[in-house]
């Protein structure tokens, strides 16, 4: 699920500060500022993805969806379990018993890539749903933290095309506006996570359709 986190904050985080920036409202009766623009500096999808809502969203999502990724992994043990048993037997079968062994693997694969692809379609889909609703609610946050510091123009330096080569740390409000969503938003951060074990050696992806058994 985690996979999914960088391509929807890539997809969202635009559209959240454009519609952020088109509804905040401009401070009432306010006069240009005279003197040089003060420019702001925010790595807006780090904090987005970082704040407590999200977290915990994002959290909720996994839950959510791990009983269908469960059924991904049997699966896939499922297939490659028959795949070397019939790699193993091929040679003691005859060429009709071996033909329906692989016809039937080749299916549990088709299953397989298209149960995948669903099931990627959906994380990505409702992750980017949590992602843009909190990150509407961030630049809302954003637009009047700067307005309150007397700022005149906000930069997102976690998009690609930033032209920001260097700034003083000072010009920074990334931690600031985190910290003000986060009290805002009134959810607690996620629990610590306890130190993860040493990854199991993953399963080997089943091969793909097509792909014809060793035989002895």
């Amino acid at each position: 699920m985690k996979r999914t986190l960088a391509l929807i904050v890539t997809l969202a985080s635009g559209i959240a500060l454009s519609a952020a920036a088109q509804t905040s409202p401009a401070p009432a009766a306010a006069a240009a500022p005279a003197g040089p623009a003060k420019i702001a500096l925010i790595a807006f999808r780090p904090v987005v993805g970082s704040t407590n809502e999200f977290q915990r969203d994002l959290g909720d999502l996994e839950k959510k969806f791990q009983p269908r990724e469960a059924q991904m992994k049997a699966l896939a043990d499922e297939i490659e379990s028959q795949t070397k048993q019939l790699q193993t037997q091929g040679s003691m079968l005859s060429e009709t018993e071996s033909a329906s062994r692989l016809k039937a693997i080749e299916s549990k694969k088709t299953q397989y890539q298209r149960s995948g692809e669903d099931l990627k379609k959906d994380e990505e889909q409702e992750a980017e749903e949590a992602f843009e609703g909190v990150a509407n609610k961030v630049g809302s946050v954003m637009v009047a933290y700067a307005q309150q510091q007397g700022y005149t123009m906000i930069l997102d330096t976690s998009l690609q095309q930033s032209q920001v080569l260097w700034a003083d740390g000072s010009a920074d409000i990334s931690k600031a506006v985190l910290e003000a969503y986060n009290v805002k938003s009134g959810v607690p951060a996620p629990p610590a996570q306890p130190a993860a074990a040493a990854p199991k050696p993953a399963a080997p992806a089943p091969k793909p359709a097509g792909a014809a058994p060793a035989t002895h």
